[in-house]
Parts: C-alpha cells; structure tokens; sequence
C-alpha cells in the first residue's frame, strides 16, 4: 500500500476531519480518488466522442423540416 501527501487548506481539512469523524479517512480518500479516476475516463471518452460527432456532422445529409415531418407521417401506421 503506498502513502500519499497532499497539501489541502486547513478549512477544508477541518470540514472533513468533522464530516467523517470516527471512520476510517484513508479509506475515503482512496474512494474519492477512484472514483475521479473513473471520472476523468468518461471525461476523456465524451470528449472524444464529442469530437468524433463533431467531424462527422458535415457528412449528415442536410433535410428539410418539411421533409421530416413527412416521413413522420408516412412512418406511422
């Protein structure tokens, strides 16, 4: 198990040294940190699925509005 230091402001660790009082705060720490590793991984997988649709957007073939709402028409039995 490694051991980390960090530098945080004193309020903060006073606010969480009295949120999380009598349990165990390194295992909360280690929650948080795995949980904004999971985060920064949807980060990166939306950013690039943004780009990818992005990209891709001026391959769509342009219709009218017109045109939608017919085939919402015809589509429907």
């Amino acid at each position: 198990m490694a051991t980390v230091n960090f530098s945080v402001p004193d309020e903060v660790k006073k606010a969480f040294d009295r949120a999380f009082k009598d349990r165990n705060k390194s295992a909360i720490i280690a929650d948080l940190m795995r949980r904004a590793v999971a985060d920064e991984g949807l980060r990166k997988q939306r950013r690039a699925l943004f780009q990818i649709l992005t990209e891709r957007r001026n391959q769509r073939p342009e219709v009218t509005a017109e045109q939608v709402n017919e085939a919402r028409l015809t589509a429907r039995p």
